[in-house]
């Protein structure tokens, strides 16, 4: 009987050790991205995830499907944003948290780590607020004489009215999703795949109602902007440091810690 071969089928998935390794391999790469490269990319994902909060906030104008299939439609949409962060090639700040595998391994230093976290988020500000400023003023949101605005108005006091504790526990849920979508992105050999195993966890984030605070860089601005009742700069950094905070908790510790204790742990990956 011949021996099997190494080489994988292009079909089948990577098993999770193997994903294990790739996600850590990847986590030392980033943290030695250089300082340029890092904050444009950061830039780039800021903008690419408020393009799926826009497309999510159309889709959200006037859905009359009812509360699951409705939100079931809008978590769909704002697929989009990490489907392009992932498959264009971005930093994403909530997805950069599996850079934690590397760093339980002592391949990345906690400096490094911190380096790259901190641009990152600053370059996803930049993003996603420099675009929610161009989506203001292009008119866009005045589609169906306004609707739009009006949701974009409603889903920015929903956020910046949401109690710290909450904000906190939905940003854990909310990025475990997230990094559980990225993880599930390294098993796929195509991009079909990837795409594929971004769409069900980020729909099902934004579906429940989780919070992510690279979109609120998006969604809050955007509010402020249209001069909604009650959403501040105040309200705004109210909603982002629990939601930030919860999110680097579900990354970290829920998925980047727990899959390195059963797979690399002790091991050579």
């Amino acid at each position: 009987m011949n021996e099997p071969t190494s080489i994988p089928n292009p079909i089948d998935a990577y098993a999770p050790p193997r994903i294990a390794a790739l996600v850590e391999s990847a986590g030392v790469r980033k943290a030695g991205l250089p300082i340029l490269p890092t904050l444009t990319l950061g830039v780039l994902a800021g903008a690419f995830i408020a393009f799926g909060g826009m497309f999510y906030t159309l889709v959200m104008t006037g859905n009359d499907m009812g509360l699951g299939p409705g939100r079931l439609l809008g978590g769909v949409a704002f697929s989009l944003g990490l489907i392009l962060v992932v498959v264009g090639g971005a930093e994403l700040f909530t997805g950069n948290n599996l850079i934690v595998m590397a760093w339980a391994d002592d391949k990345v230093t906690t400096a490094s780590m911190l380096r790259n976290w901190g641009l990152v988020y600053v370059g996803n500000f930049i993003g996603s607020v420099v675009t929610a400023v161009i989506m203001v003023k292009s008119g866009t949101l005045d589609l169906g004489g306004g609707a739009v605005a009006a949701t974009a108005v409603k889903i920015a006091q929903g956020k910046v009215a949401l109690d710290p504790m909450p904000a906190f526990l939905r940003g854990i849920l909310c990025n475990a999703l997230v990094c559980l979508a990225v993880w599930l992105t390294f098993a796929a050999h195509h991009v079909a795949g990837k795409i594929l195993a971004i769409i069900f966890p980020v729909t099902a984030f934004v579906a429940l109602g989780f919070e992510h605070c690279i979109a609120n860089m998006y969604l809050i601005p955007v509010g402020i902007l249209l001069d909604a009742d009650g959403v501040t700069i105040g309200g705004f950094i109210g909603n982002l440091v629990p939601v930030t905070l919860g999110n680097v908790v579900g990354g970290s510790v829920f998925v980047a810690l727990v899959y390195w204790l059963v797979y690399l742990r002790g091991s050579d990956a």
